[in-house]
């Protein structure tokens, strides 16, 4: 019986197939049967040619050693000096500044925009030619006037800003654990934590450096020593760890003034709110308009002391004497001096909340020396006191900064600096002025309807 393989048309017979397996099988035989002496003579004859081969040239085994485990050669990093190179560029322009900036890093540097004057930062940028990244920390509490000056930006020069937003569920905590409005009452810093820092920091991992719009006549006391460049003391870069960030400060060596002359004399978009009395912007609730003759980060976190103007983002500038931050405190002039304004004391003043049946009303003003807004209104609340001298309205101050805040806020209503308060006649608790007019015409309408 004949056994078929078919492959195609193609087919082997049996026979055939049984004929070469056959064929096979007696080769295999034939060299299993050699004598012992014909395979030890095989086998020292391939020992022979084994032996007798010539050795590798020396340049082929380095080639083949190399192919098979290749050996890196380490070369020096070269860590750049920015101390050095801070000091060099001491006197050069900001568009020199810039231009070094980006040259260095290329599309792993930014421009940090805050859409107040760092609008120049963009502007100088653009005029170096070379490509640039701008980002921003949109917090959820700026301006009106912020957003459409971004908008404007991004027209005038053909960029997409890159926004950062803080997380939601951190922002969901705080204002559902503390209201809306926490940091005028606990500080500015965790509110600028959660909707700046943190977003600051995942932004800034993404790069290995930055630029930004710090110049050291912003604040005085926290930013007199501020370096055109630095290894960032904060944050971290794209590579992780200590140094792997620098801080570009093109402006650092510029007055406010000379970068408001370089806007109009390059006509770039500006924030609107500039022309309405705000220097240094920042979140709305926070910011303010300043009043003539004060530093423009007066209008910054006005309800605080006026050293506290900053958020954090730049606390590694702060300055230092020895290793720790300068803490000398400031001598403030006392104010509201007047004949007819009455100091009350702590005991004073306690005194006067448990009366229920007051002789006369009292008009006391909360209020802290240092305060700008304070100060402001020194005038007014003087001559108010003139006004009602001998009307039966008794007119006093009660300094309620330092140890006595606590109290004030507790007990007082105190919110912000300077905070008026009422002590009717005949009415249990105080009735806090609720306006920003501190005129004399509107204190003591005030006054006359609710005494």
């Amino acid at each position: 019986m004949a056994l078929a393989v078919t492959s195609s048309s193609t087919a082997i017979s049996g026979s055939s197939f049984s004929r070469s397996v056959a064929s096979s099988d007696s080769k295999a035989l034939q060299i299993c049967s050699m004598r012992l002496s014909d395979r030890t003579h095989v086998a020292t004859t391939l020992s022979q040619r084994r032996f007798s081969m010539k050795p590798l040239k020396e340049s082929w085994v380095l080639r083949a050693s190399t192919l098979i485990a290749p050996e890196v050669e380490e070369k020096e990093v070269e860590v750049e000096d920015f101390e050095k190179l801070a000091k060099k560029l001491e006197d050069a322009s900001p568009l020199e500044i810039m231009d070094k900036a980006l040259e260095k890093f290329g599309n792993d540097i930014a421009i940090a925009f805050s859409g107040a004057e760092d609008v120049a930062l963009i502007e100088y940028a653009h005029l170096t030619g070379k490509p640039f990244r701008v980002f921003s920390l949109d917090t959820g509490r700026l301006n009106p006037e912020t957003y459409r000056l971004f908008d404007a930006v991004e027209k005038q020069y053909g960029i997409r800003i890159e926004y950062t937003f803080p997380d939601a569920v951190e922002v969901q905590a705080l204002v559902r654990n503390k209201g809306l409005f926490s940091f005028y009452e606990d500080g500015h810093q965790e509110c600028c934590r959660v909707r700046k820092v943190r977003p600051l920091r995942r932004a800034l991992k993404g790069l290995k450096a930055w630029i930004t719009g710090q110049r050291k006549d912003q604040s005085p006391g926290t930013r007199s020593e501020i370096p055109i460049v630095q290894v960032d003391p904060v944050f971290e870069g794209l590579d992780g760890g200590v140094g792997s960030l620098v801080k570009w400060n093109p402006l650092a060596n510029v007055e406010g003034s000379d970068v408001w002359k370089f806007l109009r004399t390059m006509d770039v978009p500006v924030n609107a709110l500039h022309a309405q009395g705000y220097v240094s912007i920042g979140c709305e609730p926070c910011t303010r308009p300043v009043l003539p003759g004060q530093h423009e980060r007066e209008g910054r976190w006005w309800w605080e002391d006026a050293k506290a103007k900053e958020c954090g983002l730049h606390k590694g500038n702060i300055k230092e004497e020895n290793g720790v931050a300068d803490s000398k405190p400031v001598v403030v002039q006392e104010i509201f001096e007047s004949n007819n304004v009455v100091t009350l004391s702590r005991g004073g003043i306690e005194n006067l909340m448990k009366l229920e049946n007051r002789k006369e009303p009292w008009l006391v003003v909360l209020y802290a020396p240092w305060c700008p807004f304070c100060q402001a209104m020194e005038a007014s609340y003087i001559e108010l006191a003139e006004k009602l001298a001998g009307k039966g309205v008794k007119v006093a101050k009660f300094r309620a900064d330092g140890e006595e805040k606590e109290f004030a806020k507790q007990e007082l209503q105190l919110g912000s600096f300077p905070t008026i308060l009422l002590f009717p006649k005949r009415a249990p608790r105080a009735i806090k002025y609720p306006s920003e007019h501190r005129d004399v015409d509107s204190l003591m309408l005030f006054v006359n309807l609710l005494r």
